[in-house]
């Protein structure tokens, strides 16, 4: 679709879109939150690196998606919506820059010291969780993104579309450590995270 055909979406259509695009927020945070707390605790009870990192990654995704949301209300003015639409990309690209560096200083001090992460079933079972419920609401999202042609919230939604795949990378991690006792593999998951976050925050704050 063109940018043309998207900027005449009758009202009542970008109307529309814009409550979903609202509603698929609200989700996105209430599970993020949630997912944050999980994995923070179960991150810092395990000593996991990797876990850490994605509760982390996890809160970054509940401002991405508060910064989509002051996008989405922002969205009938035509005027307030440009200049919103780039204060968002750069909000969200921000907030991959700073995960990506707190990954990198966590992961090189644990590979430096040896710190072997515990078995965590906590966990496991929220990676596990995200693996199948993010990748439903970044689909979502994008179509959405996608019909109202906003740049800001298609990064917004790549944004929840990483927390997918990192989920799936930690998960990896996570379970290699338990299941094999390989303490490098969850710092060196976390690791694998970092070239995919930069790329998304460059693109994000050059935009």
């Amino acid at each position: 679709m063109t940018e043309v055909t998207r900027a005449s979406l009758p009202d009542g259509r970008r109307e529309a879109l814009v409550r979903r695009g609202i509603l698929l927020s609200y989700a996105t945070i209430g599970y993020n939150s949630l997912e944050a707390v999980g994995s923070l605790i179960a991150g810092v009870l395990a000593g996991s690196v990797a876990l850490v990192g994605f509760g982390i990654d996890s809160v970054l995704e509940v401002l991405a998606s508060g910064a989509a949301q002051w996008r989405l209300r922002s969205d009938l003015d035509p005027t307030k919506r440009e200049r919103v639409e780039l204060q968002t990309m750069r909000i969200i690209g921000l907030s991959f820059l700073a995960l990506a560096v707190y990954i990198l200083l966590d992961a090189a001090r644990t590979i430096w010291n040896r710190e072997a992460p515990q078995r965590s079933l906590l966990g496991i079972i929220v990676l596990t969780l995200s693996v199948i419920v993010m990748p439903l609401l970044a689909r979502s999202k994008k179509r959405v993104a996608r019909e109202l042609g906003s740049g800001a919230l298609e990064a917004e939604a790549t944004q929840t579309s990483l927390c997918a795949y990192l989920s799936g990378i930690a998960l990896v991690g996570v379970l290699l450590n338990g299941l094999l006792g390989w303490w490098w593999a969850d710092p060196g998951a976390a690791l694998l995270m970092v070239p995919i976050i930069v790329r998304e925050g460059l693109e994000g704050i050059r935009r």
